[in-house]
């Protein structure tokens, strides 16, 4: 195949170098295959087509952008803002997609085809959300049941950090009937691999248990590209959209059958596991104790071991708890509930004014992420507003240097 034709081209001449390791390789080429912007099929290469037919955004790096590769929010002079990195997820309280449009909005569309619709971010009125939005649907009305949800992506800095948490750590985090009384009742969500149970790590709602298949599900829902691992070369077309699924595909013998090889997705992982989390100052005592003593550690839990019991500083148990009515957007997944959240892991926080927080981006602030908790981490939150605004400003201090 192509890629693995680029692979053996580039490898000898690093063999004969000395440029890079075979890991080190393989996250150079991933980069270049995250950053690729994908066009249409049919074209004049194998490599590069397969685009749609409706999609997201072009490339990777057309979502995840700036120096933490996370969703970015600039208003303009007029009051609107331009999100990138931003997505509206389709689904019931069940997680099952909307029967129309599927999962996602597709905003763009290949040649020939009309995209599913637009979205239109503006300065918030008021309210909680810190923006509104105007959705535009242009196929039709959503199915009743179905709720909409404002998604964005996360930073991809220190990601392998998950992966390589030991999940009997977290296993014994778990604590789903709150035996312990603390209100607290943490549970893993356990995804089925290779026919063997494992725990969901990565989504906002852990529903992916690796970096490799969190890379495949991406391909494959938003800009619509199939592989092995997630066969979808139509992406998130619908029965109802036969337009959608008319159009030609870019899958190849040479990748397998697929719009990307197996090796592709393990490139793109590769780079994004390479991708290390910002290197912290020194954390005072004192700020790290206040984090404690509020209760944020008892979700964000600072560090857990890996397999071999080395310590990971992720800042996330990865178990599912409900943050109460605030963060409940309606729309679950298979075994969660639509309050339910993954803790968010505390790694890249601090990148200037259009950094964002929380799963739908509504925080501009840190502090704005905390006030919005509910749920388990109410008692969290309030203490976390009844707190000196000394120790306050210590403790958002202290997080952005996370």
């Amino acid at each position: 195949m192509r890629a693995l034709a680029a692979t053996l081209v580039v490898s000898s001449v690093c063999a004969a170098t000395g440029a890079w390791a075979v890991g080190e390789l393989d996250a150079v080429l991933g980069k270049a295959l995250f950053e690729r912007a994908w066009v249409s099929a049919p074209a004049s290469t194998d490599a590069s087509d397969g685009l749609g037919p409706l999609f997201s955004a072009k490339s990777c790096a057309g979502c995840h952008a700036g120096p933490s590769l996370a969703a970015r929010f600039t208003e303009t002079e007029d009051g609107k803002i331009a999100g990138r990195g931003l997505v509206i997820r389709f689904g019931d309280s069940a997680g099952n997609p909307d029967p129309l449009y599927g999962y996602l909005l597709q905003n763009q569309a290949v040649q020939g085809l009309s995209p599913e619709g637009r979205v239109v971010l503006t300065s918030a009125s008021g309210g909680e959300a810190g923006y509104d939005v105007s959705l535009a649907l242009d196929r039709g009305p959503l199915d009743p049941a179905t709720h909409r949800s404002t998604r964005v992506a996360p930073p991809l800095l220190g990601r392998a950090l998950l992966e390589s948490i030991d999940a009997e750590a977290v296993l014994a985090l778990a604590d789903p009937e709150d035996r312990d009384g603390d209100g607290i009742s943490g549970r893993a969500r356990m995804i089925v691999r290779n026919g063997e149970e494992t725990i969901g790590r990565f989504g906002w709602k852990a529903g992916v248990a690796s970096l490799d298949e969190q890379v495949a599900d991406a391909f494959a829902r938003e800009i619509g590209l199939s592989s092995a691992r997630r066969p979808l070369p139509h992406g998130d077309c619908t029965a109802l959209q036969p337009d959608c699924l008319a159009a030609p595909t870019g899958e190849s013998a040479l990748l397998e059958g697929y719009e990307l090889s197996e090796e592709m997705i393990g490139m793109v992982a590769a780079f994004v596991a390479s991708l290390d989390a910002p290197r912290r100052a020194e954390e005072s005592l004192q700020p790290a104790a206040t984090f404690a003593a509020l209760g944020c550690a008892a979700c964000h839990v600072p560090s857990l071991p890996d397999a071999q019991g080395r310590p990971t500083r992720a800042y996330s148990d990865l178990l599912l708890h409900d943050m109460g009515e605030k963060l409940d957007d309606g729309v679950g997944e298979p075994g969660v509930a639509s309050a339910e959240w993954r803790t968010a892991p505390l790694i890249a926080m601090a990148e200037g004014g259009d950094r964002r927080y929380l799963h739908d981006g509504r925080a501009a602030t840190i502090d704005a992420a905390i006030r919005a908790h509910g749920g388990e981490a109410e008692a969290a939150r309030a203490r976390y507003e009844s707190a000196s605004e000394n120790k306050r400003r210590a403790l958002l201090d202290f997080m952005e240097k996370l």
